[in-house]
């Protein structure tokens, strides 16, 4: 059997990724789109092809140039991945803005880049650039670029008129007071032959500046190239298996790890890729049975969700005990017995499902053992924006707990300084960051490796485990460096899975603790009816108490905590990617006069 797609160290840029698709299944379905009423659309590779340089045409029409900065913030859709191929073609570098952004953190970003145009996203969940921080830039729409061209009026030719998204998800707000929004350009005759006749980007050109959530300070952008995504796209190749996959698209695509992985490493291998224009979990759990998913890439949240989804139902049915008898006679039997031991299971989840990848945040043992005890494959990874992918576990080595090896034989190159904290070297790394030298050679040593921040070991059989953030450390009086990503690690296995600790006193290690139940409205808010309680409940400081001594009771004495603090919000204050933002957490703590608390100790 010939292999599924080229070897990817002789790409010149990303755009040979869809070259190569093209060539070997020019007909297979590549991108779709389901929307809440559970209509889905298709475009093939071949009119992923038409639409990225119908793109591309678009933007040099708009007067673009060669290294202009354009914005993109869209919900995830098949114009989107389109729009970033059309500005490859073009040699533009995209900036891809989050949709949680705030329209201050918005506006810094658009003056930092110097960006000349912005390419917002359609429909009921797209951006509205009223007060969004654009300011005069102009704009157009994700639509607009990459309609078909039999929907220009003005076009006499160019192409085979393909399918356009239904009009509902391409309604919305494009324009306002603040933006000038601009149509698609006329297309002329030889538009197609214009394009394929431009310069193409090489190894060295940037691809995109990614601006990342600035959890203590200004969000810095992150410059790659295309070779350090081809980098990492290669050593995805060394980690999940070849396989005929099929995707639901979770996560935003203006991330790194959604790019990379399940755009561009899955466009190569000619994957199904199905985006939901929905948050409601009914949705989303139809989605994933109808397209018969195979692969699943995830933060551990979202893992959690489905988990906690399924074990409802169990209950629903009475059935826990059951399940739980099946869960411990499962785990000892090889992966395709235990699907077929959980047929039913799996069948909600189209019957189909068999690799999870998870990375971004914690990954609690249980809840990965579940997953497996079921029949599926949980691969945990860790990596970086600046570095990309690190390291991963591999279907033939996911011991819990860790994020497994250096993809062998990748040229990443990975060390642990004196401190402990991974350093990076090779060509899966930033450039450095957009008009920001000082950051740069703070971050990107002399011997140009990166040095990530994160703090970490390698256990007995090689696998990378990790600690904590340095800037996190807590140093206790008597010298011992407690890690509270530690902490807050045992406590979600405890039960409390939303909590900030940190040191309140010399010494003294505390845990600002979110209400489980407004964790849970949290993790799933259209499944779970809102809770109707005080924060002075009797049975809410009972249930965190006990989760506080079992988790002291897997913790070492100078790690154990002296106690806790209820939240006074819904939810802790976070940057646009959910991560808490520890400082105006600690101000909170070290109020003379805190909000209203409960505070209980701990021995």
């Amino acid at each position: 059997m010939p292999p599924s797609h080229s070897d990817v160290a002789t790409f010149t840029s990303l755009l040979n990724i869809l070259d190569d698709a093209l060539a070997r299944r020019p007909a297979k379905p590549a991108l779709g789109l389901r929307g809440d009423d559970g209509v889905a659309w298709h475009w093939t590779y071949r009119e992923l092809d038409q639409r990225s340089k119908l793109a591309a045409f678009r933007l040099r029409a708009l007067g673009l140039q060669p290294g202009d900065r354009l914005i993109t913030w869209s919900p995830s859709s098949p114009e989107l991945p389109a729009v970033y191929f059309g500005a490859m073609r073009a040699r533009l570098i995209v900036v891809p803005l989050d949709l949680r952004m705030a329209p201050d953190t918005v506006t810094r970003i658009v003056a930092r880049s110097g960006a000349r145009f912005a390419v917002l996203g359609t429909g009921r969940d797209a951006p509205d650039p009223h007060g969004s921080g654009l300011g005069d830039l102009p704009v157009t729409t994700t639509a607009d670029l990459t309609a078909g061209p039999a929907d220009d009026p003005a076009a006499d030719g160019g192409g085979k008129p393909t399918a356009d998204p239904p009009d509902d998800l391409r309604a919305g707000p494009a324009a306002g007071p603040d933006a000038r929004p601009t149509g698609p350009a006329r297309l002329p005759p030889d538009w197609e032959a214009q394009v394929d006749a431009w310069e193409r980007p090489t190894r060295e050109d940037l691809f995109e500046v990614v601006f990342t959530s600035g959890t203590t300070g200004v969000p810095k952008g992150v410059m790659l190239t295309h070779g350090a995504i081809l980098s990492s796209i290669d050593a995805f190749g060394l980690v999940i298996p070849p396989m005929e996959h099929r995707v639901v698209s979770l996560l935003p695509l203006s991330h790194l790890m959604e790019q990379a992985a399940a755009l561009f490493y899955a466009t190569l291998v000619g994957a199904d890729i199905l985006y939901i224009r929905s948050r409601n979990p009914r949705v989303i759990f139809e989605a994933i049975r109808d397209h018969r998913v195979t692969t699943l890439l995830v933060v551990p949240a979202v893992l959690e969700l489905f988990w906690t989804a399924l074990v409802r139902e169990v209950d629903r049915r009475g059935q826990r005990g059951r399940f739980e008898r099946a869960r411990r006679i499962g785990r000892h039997l090889p992966y395709p017995l235990r699907r077929a031991l959980f047929g039913s299971v799996h069948r909600q989840f189209g019957g189909c499902l068999r690799l999870a990848v998870t990375a971004g945040a914690y990954l609690p043992p249980g809840l990965q053992q579940a997953w497996e005890d079921l029949g599926v494959v949980v691969l945990q990874g860790y990596g970086a924006t600046e570095c990309g992918i690190v390291a991963c576990s591999t279907p033939r080595d996911h011991a819990p707990g860790t994020v497994g090896r250096v993809p062998s034989p990748s040229p990443i190159r990975v060390s642990l300084a004196d401190d402990g904290e991974i350093v990076v070297g090779g060509p899966t790394l930033l450039s450095g960051y957009w008009g920001d030298p000082e950051a740069s050679a703070a971050a990107i040593d002399p011997e140009g490796r990166y040095h990530t921040g994160d703090v970490a070991r390698f256990d007995e059989r090689g696998n990378l485990v990790l600690l904590g953030r340095t800037r996190n450390v807590i140093v206790l009086p008597n010298g011992f460096n407690v890690f509270p990503e530690d902490i807050e690690n045992a406590l979600h296995d405890a039960g409390l899975p939303e909590t900030v600790v940190l040191e309140t006193e010399p010494g003294r290690i505390e845990a600002i603790v979110l209400s489980p139940e407004r964790a849970a409205m949290l993790l799933a808010p259209d499944t779970i009816a809102p809770a109707r309680f005080a924060p002075e409940d009797a049975a809410i400081r009972e249930r965190i108490d006990a989760a506080v001594r079992e988790a002291n009771a897997h913790l070492s004495i100078n790690q154990r905590l002296a106690g806790w603090r209820l939240w006074p919000g819904t939810d802790f204050p976070r940057t646009h990617t959910f991560k808490v933002r520890r400082d105006e957490v600690q101000r909170w703590a070290a109020s003379e006069a805190p909000l209203p608390l409960v505070h209980s100790e701990q021995a």
